[in-house]
């Protein structure tokens, strides 16, 4: 893709003032890379003056450009978070005067069907927490791994690189740090510290054998584990008691969310505690809990 000396240098800036301001993650940040160095590539290639330089562009070239996106039949969510990076990328050089006019105002980023992630029931994930064999090392930890995770809400990625010193047995809670470095405290819950300290006395030290880490979930070799082996390792435990619902990595994450809104949590409350920076992120669970609700007064209600 062509970039221009001077893209170069005002990317570079605008990237070092998001992972400042932000905390953003490195893939994050090569995804703002990725949507405005194929900006920069379709300016030049397409507009009608052939812009070298983002500083450039009009309100008329982010139009055509977006259009060439859905003309190209590129996925609605890609095209907005598209649009998503421009937005931000110009109101950064807005601010720093580098532009008199920012081109992207007044360019509404599309609705998208917010696709609800299929959750576990109740009944289905007790099954899916009494699957692993708990007469071995492997299915103690597998076991202790699902209770952290169901009564947490936990991302996996927090989740395999869980340390004891985020643990808090007295106060019965895990200090996390979250997307952005945002820290949160979550509950745990005694039955899931129950399987926490039974896992550490009894399963830990058979697979660590004498090596001295301080991740609390480790693998047979004495490593952390990674998102690709957690997440077979959910397939498989659902696979023995017969759960055939497509699940994810993070299908625990979704029923926690989903189970408190049920028994009546406030979304404010399920927010902090899944750590959403957005609300309208979370509001996805009350669809959910909605739908639900709908398929039990149809069940049981005389006039459903």
């Amino acid at each position: 893709m062509r970039v221009s000396e001077q893209n170069a240098e005002i990317l570079d800036e605008f990237f070092d003032v998001l992972w400042l301001e932000d905390g953003l993650s490195r893939n994050t940040l090569q995804s703002y890379r990725n949507d405005l160095q194929l900006f920069a590539d379709w300016l030049y290639k397409h507009s009608h003056s052939k812009r070298e330089s983002l500083i450039d562009a009009t309100h008329a070239d982010l139009l055509d450009f977006l259009a060439a996106r859905v003309s190209a039949k590129v996925k609605a969510s890609t095209t907005s978070r598209e649009l998503s990076s421009l937005k931000r990328f110009y109101r950064y050089l807005l601010r720093q005067g580098k532009i008199q006019i920012d081109p992207s105002l007044n360019i509404a980023t599309p609705k998208l069907l917010r696709n609800l992630p299929e959750s576990l029931t109740e009944t289905e994930v007790e099954q899916l927490l009494n699957a692993p064999n708990l007469n071995s090392s492997l299915g103690l930890r597998d076991r202790a791994m699902l209770e952290v995770l169901y009564a947490s809400g936990l991302r996996v990625s927090e989740l395999i690189n869980l340390k004891y010193s985020q643990v808090s047995q007295d106060m019965g809670i895990v200090r996390v740090m979250g997307k952005g470095r945002k820290e949160r405290l979550t509950p745990l819950g005694e039955e899931s510290l129950d399987w926490l300290n039974r896992y550490t006395r009894q399963s830990r030290p058979l697979l660590l054998q004498g090596i001295v880490t301080d991740t609390v979930f480790v693998t047979s070799r004495g490593g952390a584990m990674t998102r690709q082996a957690f997440w077979y390792l959910i397939k498989r435990h659902a696979q023995t008691v017969g759960i055939k619902k497509h699940l994810s990595p993070h299908t625990l994450r979704h029923a926690f969310a989903t189970h408190l809104l049920n028994h009546g949590a406030d979304l404010r409350v399920v927010q902090l505690l899944l750590g959403h920076a957005d609300i309208s992120t979370t509001q996805i669970y009350t669809h959910i809990a909605r739908e639900r609700l709908k398929q039990l007064h149809s069940k049981h209600h005389p006039r459903g």
